[in-house]
């Protein structure tokens, strides 16, 4: 062994090596999770394009995941229960605005709440849901908890950033709600002038949902391994420096 070549050169090295295992790893858990999202991204279109299916009824809500049945294109049918829609604050194409989520009983009695699609914040006060029946399609959403970033839902003030299920069904006293909404379809009447004139007219504008996967896992696997290149050239520096100096 070089005489130069200390304890703490050798911890050094140690050490760095360490790194470049940890950067090997961390490249590869980046190549497996692009890998997993690729085959993500593949079923989640076609689940969006395939024709609707029955939404999970009260036996599999509890088997209902955000991997398994997110995105599914579903149909449910029911009765608007009057006066306890809820409106949740939403930036789209057409600028600010509000989802209009209202409630749907179902014949079986269950409840499933439904996003009607974006209405304008000068419509909000005139879109109060009637008790009317309507067969709806669109995509089945899990419920988002909490809010969003720096601004959390406040049931008390009636003010919504985000469609939590729950919070929502105990806001306007319902029961027997299945743990997810449904994001509804475009409407085709709207075809005729477009989602702009349908905004114009006050009605909901469906087919909002945004349908967007980050995908960096290559960006991230390439500057791992190239940390884990560089460490694992310092280290050799660090010794061949020794061994040359001795």
């Amino acid at each position: 062994m070089n005489a130069r070549l200390t304890p703490g050169r050798i911890a050094l090295v140690i050490a760095l090596l360490g790194l470049v295992l940890l950067f090997v790893g961390l490249a590869v858990w980046q190549v497996e999770r692009r890998t997993w999202k690729h085959a993500l991204i593949e079923r989640v279109d076609q689940r969006v394009h395939a024709e609707p299916v029955a939404a999970p009824p009260r036996a599999r809500w509890s088997l209902v995941t955000r991997d398994d049945d997110e995105y599914r294109h579903v149909r449910v049918a029911g009765t608007v229960l009057p006066g306890r829609e809820t409106f949740v604050q939403a930036v789209t194409i057409f600028g600010s605005g509000y989802w209009l989520v209202v409630p749907l009983r179902q014949d079986d009695g269950a409840v499933v709440l439904v996003n009607r699609g974006f209405v304008s914040s000068d419509d909000r006060t005139r879109l109060a849901g009637r008790g009317d029946r309507i067969d709806v399609t669109g995509l089945l959403r899990v419920t988002e908890p909490g809010g969003r970033f720096l601004r959390h839902n406040d049931p008390v003030r009636d003010r919504w950033y985000s469609r939590d299920v729950q919070a929502i069904a105990t806001a306007r006293g319902l029961q027997d709600v299945a743990p997810y909404f449904v994001d509804a379809d475009a409407d085709p009447a709207n075809a005729a002038d477009g989602s702009e004139g349908a905004v114009a007219r006050g009605v909901p504008v469906g087919g909002q949902t945004v349908i967007a996967f980050p995908d960096n896992h290559l960006l991230y696997a390439i500057i791992w391994s190239l940390l884990a290149l560089l460490v694992g050239w310092a280290s050799i520096r660090v010794v061949r420096g020794d061994s040359t100096s001795a």
